[in-house]
């Protein structure tokens, strides 16, 4: 058993040569909800539907979200009703939340929600949110303290990040079933995802670390970062406003109590030495996902790492 944790695009393209490599249904996935949120009436789980529509293999891969070939027909409508449109919500995506809506409204928890999802797109990977309750990742700029997709969507990353914080993060509970596979995985892989707002909110539920720190030895983490910079998204951006230097260096000290393997791109190969003092083993490889080659090689790295059969 392998178990992943994710959140975005980056964790969506490993997870694609993964699966080509390790049988589906010997995948567990943990994905951060703390992207969710609430818009027309319906809840809206932006990662866990990247997840899963990528390896149902109807996900928009030139956008890295939604469903490929999908339509807007219905959200230009609403916005004829002068509703907001700054989340693109394309027809068959909103049937997606519609019928998570439904099944929330009907008392099943969004991990029993995310399983029928699941089935119904025939997804054989166990995918599991990190938690059945509310967290709201939340960033605070100087007009005011928005939601995580107001910021990234509508506002397009541009406000200057004051500080990031997680909404009912204390009151929340991790799913049972995460524990138990991070607890029965031959192998833990921590995602090249934000390692802020799409790693961080699982990692600030209390367990997750803990249960971590219980398998180092089998824990690995890719870096999400380049040459000091992000493949994709605003990691930079929301590093810098928690006065953190943008580096994989700072990537792998976030993580050095509870990894044993980093796994470092090879165009950063200066800062080998470096993370290695954090305690850590370095790999350096290409990490750069252009192709389902790439994503295919360097799954078969951080497999080698780990000392699982391939």
């Amino acid at each position: 058993m392998l178990t992943v944790l994710a959140g975005g695009v980056g964790a969506a393209k490993l997870l694609q040569g993964l699966v080509k490599i390790v049988p589906e249904d010997k995948l567990t996935i943990i994905v951060n909800t703390g992207d969710d949120i609430e818009l027309h009436g319906l809840h809206i789980s932006p990662d866990l539907d990247i997840i899963t529509y990528t390896l149902s293999g109807i996900v928009d891969e030139k956008k890295g979200w939604g469903i490929r070939k999908d339509s807007f027909n219905c959200l230009k409508m609403l916005g004829k009703y002068g509703l907001e449109e700054w989340f693109k919500l394309g027809d068959k995506d909103l049937a997606t939340h519609i019928y998570r809506t439904k099944l929330l409204k009907n008392g099943f928890t969004l991990s029993e929600v995310t399983k029928k999802i699941c089935q119904a797109l025939g997804v054989k990977a166990k995918i599991i949110p990190m938690s059945n309750n509310k967290v709201e990742t939340k960033i605070v700029t100087k007009t005011g303290t928005i939601h995580f997709q107001e910021y990234l969507v509508k506002r397009k990353a541009e406000d200057e990040v004051l500080d990031v914080k997680f909404d009912g993060v204390e009151k929340a509970e991790p799913c049972v079933e995460a524990l138990e596979a991070i607890e029965n995985s031959e192998g833990i892989i921590i995602s090249p995802s934000n390692p802020i707002v799409s790693i961080g909110p699982i990692l600030a539920i209390k367990g997750f670390k803990d249960a971590l720190k219980n398998l180092k030895n089998k824990v690995i983490a890719v870096t999400p970062l380049i040459q000091n910079a992000p493949v994709k998204g605003p990691a930079d951006k929301l590093m810098k406003g928690l006065g953190l230097k943008v580096s994989a260096y700072t990537v792998a000290e976030l993580y050095k109590d509870f990894i044993e393997y980093f796994v470092l791109d090879k165009r950063d190969l200066s800062l080998k030495n470096e993370i290695e003092k954090l305690n850590i083993k370095v790999i350096t490889t290409n990490t750069l996902m252009k192709s389902l080659k790439d994503k295919i090689e360097l799954s078969k790295v951080i497999l080698k790492a780990l000392k699982m059969q391939i």
